[in-house]
């Protein structure tokens, strides 16, 4: 078997569409709900085994530096990333711009859920959302790097 360095494009989702990044770490915005940031975030306690592990998924504002909507949880699922995310837009006001939310390519953010909730946000509101998926949202700790 040969391999081939670099072969694996991690940019392309399991349905097999290369993830567009808006974004293009550009995380500078004076537009409230302009540029929203997400990532699941795995925090261990207790004895530190797989067992003492809880997850957080917050949704931050990049304008304001202010975490919007969140969620916390034993276990990464759809459900889990799919709360902060309807939260986040039924909290966002009328506005006359595009709402991004850029997230990494986990596999929680590249489900038909995900998507299809942007789909009738966009339809319903009469204003575009779109989702930016990367091949990294983040480097190491969401809440750290993207502190103000």
């Amino acid at each position: 078997m040969n391999f081939i360095a670099g072969s694996n494009d991690s940019s392309i989702d399991p349905q097999g569409k290369k993830a567009k990044n808006r974004l293009h770490r550009r995380f500078q915005t004076d537009r409230p709900y302009q540029k929203m940031v997400t990532d699941v975030s795995e925090y261990r306690y207790g004895n530190m085994n797989q067992d003492d592990r809880v997850y957080l998924s917050p949704i931050k504002d990049l304008c304001s530096g202010e975490i919007v909507s969140y969620n916390i949880s034993d276990h990464p699922t759809t459900d889990f990333v799919m709360k902060p995310l309807i939260e986040l837009i039924n909290k966002r006001p009328v506005l006359n711009y595009r709402m991004t939310v850029h997230s990494d390519q986990g596999i929680q953010y590249q489900t038909n859920s995900w998507r299809q909730t942007f789909k009738e946000a966009s339809y319903l509101s009469k204003h575009v959302l779109s989702v930016d998926l990367s091949r990294q949202c983040v480097n190491g700790n969401f809440l750290s790097y993207h502190e103000s």
